[in-house]
């Protein structure tokens, strides 16, 4: 609880979907304006792109609906879950002790999706196919659910609770995830790091996970008891995720002693007082609320003003909005030296990225005639999808165009 009300106001303000639209909107209308250092955007671009996406939605998706942007697209292998591996066992749990494992699955996942780096693979022993990036990532992360590495109770593997958790070492998410010197993921001390400070964090929070056992996936109650008449608004769910989650982001900006996350300070914003020259993006946290729609769905809860929502700054969108010309690097440096996530040349690409994506999606839904497609159905259909498209074909290893220097907790 923070006292000073000006400050928790500054606080609720930034952990808000409007202040990611906001904010990202100020620089980028000062990079419309040729005024910010390392970017400008040529709108001129803009069609382009959209073109772009929506032939690639359409090759994508050429007769049956688009699902949402979540986790969950790549916790499937030919179009099936890889829950159905879990087999009859897994089919005989009551509807809200499965709904309760998949949080534990798709919250865990999302936090290990930071970016693999261009080296590593994963071999998925089921399959025997070779993944990489975020689909291996996903798969990893969904075979050491399966065998319980993040559970502490034998009798029950499926889950993900604070024990485990606070036990886990660097040298077990190395062999659950296939790490050798000559496979190297990229962050595995800062992602076991995150591991284990969700552990504490899970403990300390028994209003969100349960007194006794706890676990992420008792969020299902929180929500539940949380939902009036049977309605969760999605802005809802992404706060209630930044409050029981946030503390566990490292070294990140804090006001009143609340850890922030993902925002980021930059100069061209105008001082007008505490927080006001701050940038949220909340990426893995959106992603994580989009990634909770349909197992909360499953339950009956309906979830509007889903729109509120912002696209995600991350860099398959942004590296699309760059490599079609949308986003212009102003000096060599952007695209020829690696970047950290709180540098300028970073946080105002991500910025770009957020309002870029709400105008692609205006002009993709006149151009496949879809006026109902949501901001997350276009981003699987879609721009996330281009974004890896074009990457391809500018670079053959399919790498963005940034360089980014990852600790293995933002992208």
């Amino acid at each position: 609880m923070i006292e000073n009300p000006a400050l928790a106001a500054v606080v609720d303000y930034l952990q808000s979907p409007q202040a990611i639209r906001e904010r990202s909107a100020q620089l980028f209308d000062l990079a419309c304006d040729d005024r910010l250092s390392h970017f400008r955007c040529d709108l001129s671009q803009l069609d382009t792109v959209a073109d772009f996406v929506a032939a690639v939605t359409r090759d994508s998706y050429p007769t049956g609906p688009i699902p949402v942007h979540s986790r969950w697209r790549h916790l499937e292998l030919a179009g099936q879950s890889l829950l159905t591996r879990l087999g009859e066992s897994w089919q005989m749990l009551p509807l809200r002790d499965q709904v309760r494992a998949r949080l534990d699955l798709v919250i865990v996942s999302v936090l290990l999706d930071a970016g693999a780096g261009p080296q590593w693979r994963y071999v998925d022993p089921v399959s025997d196919q070779v993944f990489q990036r975020s689909e291996g990532l996903a798969i990893a992360s969904f075979n050491a659910f399966a065998d319980g590495v993040f559970s502490a109770d034998p009798d029950q593997p499926w889950r993900v609770d604070a024990a485990a958790l606070q036990q886990i070492s660097s040298a077990q998410l190395a062999q659950a995830f296939q790490v050798t010197p000559d496979n190297p993921l990229v962050g595995v001390e800062g992602r076991c790091q995150l591991l284990q400070t969700l552990g504490h964090q899970i403990t300390a929070q028994p209003i969100f996970f349960g007194e006794s056992s706890p676990r992420l996936g008792n969020l299902v109650d929180y929500f539940l008891a949380q939902a009036a008449s049977g309605e969760l608004k999605a802005a809802q769910i992404l706060k209630t995720l930044l409050v029981s989650l946030g503390q566990i982001w490292p070294g990140r900006v804090a006001i009143a002693g609340v850890n922030l996350g993902d925002v980021w300070p930059h100069e061209a914003l105008t001082d007008t007082g505490t927080g006001s020259q701050l940038v949220p993006f909340h990426k893995l946290s959106q992603w994580l609320t989009y990634s909770l729609l349909e197992p909360l769905q499953s339950l009956g809860l309906r979830i509007a003003d889903q729109a509120e929502l912002t696209g995600l700054a991350e860099y398959r969108n942004g590296g699309l909005c760059i490599d079609l010309g949308l986003f212009v690097p102003k000096h060599p440096q952007v695209l020829g030296q690696p970047h950290p996530p709180d540098s300028l040349v970073i946080i105002e690409w991500r910025a770009l990225t957020v309002i870029a994506l709400d105008r692609i999606a205006e002009r993709v839904r006149d151009q496949l005639n879809a006026p109902q497609l949501t901001l997350p159905e276009i981003l699987q259909g879609g721009t996330w999808t281009a974004g890896r498209q074009i990457a391809k074909q500018k670079r053959p290893a399919g790498t963005p165009p940034i360089q980014l220097l990852s600790d293995g907790t933002v992208f």
